[in-house]
């Protein structure tokens, strides 16, 4: 969906965020965005991670009972 934007829709929704945010408030708002952002990649890297650990785990486990 995202990807169907464009340079002129991106170009609008800047000027609207300017509009509705002012030039003072972007800068903040693009920040706490960034950060959560960051948040939400190291959450769920994480949890890739605890599942391809636990499916080590079991394919080790099987491997013994061979």
């Amino acid at each position: 969906m995202l990807a169907n934007i464009g340079i002129p829709g991106l170009v609008l929704i800047v000027i609207l965020a300017l509009i509705i945010f002012g030039p003072n408030k972007l800068p903040q708002i693009g920040k706490a965005a960034g950060q959560s952002l960051k948040e939400f990649k190291n959450s769920t890297r994480s949890l890739t991670q605890d599942v391809k650990d636990e499916s080590d785990e079991v394919k080790s486990i099987i491997k013994e009972e061979k």
